[in-house]
């Protein structure tokens, strides 16, 4: 499964889970607010972590594709303070998601996203990394946190 595909399913789980059993948090949404807010967040994690991570992966030869060899450790832009910007604007997007359809189960199931990514993707890659690059990616990961 391909990780932009976890958090799809969690929205679209969210959304049929909040059709059929309801949950009231008891807070009207603010109006067209949580619109706005929740879009700006969904914007600002793939504007600010995903496409610059990607375009950084681009530009230095390697592929956003987690499956494809890694021929190099990247240290700037987002993954100067995330080894995992692409998760994590997922999983950003995800509770972006949550406000922008104010819906509470797509918040309840954001730690199952994290889970499985961390399960599926980012475990198995950070054991390449770390056979591949040895020390050179220990230190990394002592310098850089996974999510922030």
């Amino acid at each position: 499964m391909l990780p932009p595909a976890v958090p799809l399913l969690a929205v679209l789980a969210g959304a049929w889970l909040q059709g059929q059993q309801p949950i009231d948090v008891g807070l009207s949404p603010p109006a067209p607010w949580h619109y706005v807010l929740g879009a700006g967040i969904v914007v600002a994690a793939i504007a600010g972590l995903g496409f610059p991570a990607v375009r950084l992966m681009r530009r230095s030869g390697q592929s956003e594709n987690p499956w494809k060899p890694t021929p190099s450790i990247l240290e700037s832009g987002p993954y100067r303070f995330t080894r995992n910007p692409m998760y994590l604007q997922l999983v950003i997007a995800c509770l972006g998601f949550a406000v922008l359809l104010w819906n509470p189960w797509i918040a309840l199931l954001v730690p199952v996203v994290v889970w499985v990514l961390y399960q599926w993707a980012i475990k198995p890659e950070e054991r390449y990394l770390e056979d591949k690059f040895g020390d050179a990616y220990r230190a990394y990961r002592r310098r850089v946190r996974r999510w922030l």
